[in-house]
């Protein structure tokens, strides 16, 4: 379907949904219930169209050729979805549509009973995602083909009937059931343990959850008794319930750690990394250094060569055509600790909007780089994890520092305007004036005074539309300012 075709295809979708609109104007009850249903109707007719298109750009890498890995994170930049959105539509093209084999032979769906109530519209994407998990399950896996293909049209059928919810808890009770002798029995093989620690940080506000589940009963019993020995009551006046006495102390062992254990008990995370050798022949380096090979073999792309010379004490060794070294230069492109730090302060993780990769994951990256004159410092310093590094320095996005912040431009695929984007501005709190005892009763704004010359604006955004850089040189002028 051309570009035009699909813009004008639009046009109507659009009309049809002003049209449904106006129809709500003095509705009766019964026809605002038929709107909310036809409103789901259209929906799920949107999210079928959706999920097959997905299979086909997944199939032609439409995605991957742009610099993604996956198309979850291609979703969430192209049209501003959750990742858990995103990887809802991933796995229904996974299962409920049909591919095709490299004969060119047609494949059913994974699910060919959930494709089926899902194509008429008898249940929503979040029931394809239901079924997805309950028969991806372990107990699932160990069901004989034919046992499996049983319950996923048992399931595919309740689909239409039951809540995501409900589906799910049924869907696993048949499973269980069809799975009664469970695992086989196997001396040499045991049930593999899980062991997992999942650190989680709040979106919206400071902190976050840490959740964790040992099954080796050691690695359990270790961390019990360093939590149990330094949580229990301080007097029998103490007043704290054993739940926070416990994530206290888990808090002051870790501080004790960083504070006082040596490098082998606390490596460094996000800091200096150890020196990396690139061998690059003369003519290589006279092409813009276009590949190299590093000390443990297997020769690196341009993408990769530049990403390690960004943020790693990469030494790059010349060679000449007989195999000699020509040069050894100096780990120039290291961004010092200090630096780091201060980047680490202003970017606080991953720069990219939408990204909340913390800043032990991230690397650093030279907006102008170093071989094009590149300065190390912190206007041309931009934090990013792996993943984003890896898109900047694939064609597409851009990043640029603008009033002493980064912002990204989006490639025109995902952006025809290519509209500058920042991750939000941080709030910030600021505590109520202090005032005299003897200070007079707050005055009405229309005789408040007005503000000195040279006092902070309260605009939340500069005429150009990006956020400015804030600076609060005295907060008693900045509360006697009017409205704005």
């Amino acid at each position: 379907m051309s570009t035009g075709r699909v813009a004008a295809a639009h046009d109507r979708l659009i009309e049809a949904v002003e049209e449904l609109r106006a129809a709500t104007l003095g509705a009766s009850d019964t026809e605002q219930i038929n709107v909310l249903i036809a409103c789901e109707a259209a929906r799920r007719r949107l999210d079928h169209l959706s999920v097959e298109v997905l299979a086909s750009a997944e199939r032609r890498d439409v995605f991957t050729s742009r610099g993604y890995k996956t198309s979850s994170a291609a979703l969430a930049d192209l049209l501003g979805w959750e990742r858990f959105e995103a990887r809802r539509h991933a796995m229904a093209a996974e299962n409920v549509v049909g591919k095709t084999a490299l004969d060119g032979t047609a494949l059913p769906p994974r699910l060919p009973a959930t494709a089926e109530v899902f194509d008429t519209g008898r249940t929503s994407l979040r029931h394809v995602e239901v079924v997805a998990k309950v028969l991806g399950t372990r107990a699932a896996e160990r069901l004989s083909p034919e046992v499996w293909a049983a319950a996923e049209a048992q399931i595919g059928a309740k689909a239409a009937e039951y809540t995501p919810n409900e589906l799910q808890v049924w869907g696993t009770a048949l499973v269980d059931k069809l799975d009664q002798d469970g695992p086989e029995p196997d001396d040499d093989r045991p049930e593999p343990e899980v062991n997992e620690l999942r650190i989680v940080r709040h979106r919206n506000r400071p902190g976050g959850k840490i959740t964790g589940r040992f099954d080796d009963a050691a690695m359990f019993d270790t961390i019990a008794t360093v939590i149990d020995a330094k949580s229990k009551p301080t007097s029998s006046d103490e007043t704290r319930e054993p739940a926070q006495r416990q994530a206290e102390a888990l808090a002051e062992v870790c501080a004790f750690a960083l504070s006082h254990g040596p490098t082998g008990l606390v490596p460094e995370t996000g800091g200096r990394r150890p020196q990396i050798s690139v061998i690059i022949s003369l003519e290589d380096l006279e092409k813009r250094a276009k590949t190299g090979m590093l000390d443990f073999g297997g020769r690196t792309s341009t993408e990769t060569l530049r990403m390690m010379a960004c943020d790693s004490a990469v030494i790059p060794i010349v060679f000449d055509g007989k195999g000699q070294p020509l040069d050894v230069g100096r780990a120039t492109r290291t961004i010092p600790d200090g630096l780091r730090r201060a980047v680490v302060a202003r970017d606080r993780g991953c720069a990219h909007p939408g990204c909340d990769r913390p800043p032990s994951w991230c690397e650093v990256h030279h907006v102008i780089p170093w071989e094009e004159h590149g300065e190390t410092k912190i206007d041309n310093l931009v934090m990013l994890c792996r993943q984003h590094h890896r898109l900047i320095h694939h064609p597409g996005w851009d990043v640029r520092i603008q009033d002493g912040l980064p912002e990204f431009l989006p490639p025109a695929w995902i952006d025809p305007t290519r509209t500058p984007r920042r991750r939000p501005a941080p709030m910030i709190d600021i505590p109520a004036p202090r005032r005299s005892a003897q200070s007079e009763p707050e005055a009405d704004s229309e005789h408040s005074p007005a503000p000195r010359e040279g006092a902070p604006s309260p605009a939340i955004a500069t005429e150009s539309g990006r956020p400015p850089r804030i600076r609060i040189a005295n907060l008693d002028d900045l509360f006697g300012m009017p409205a704005p």
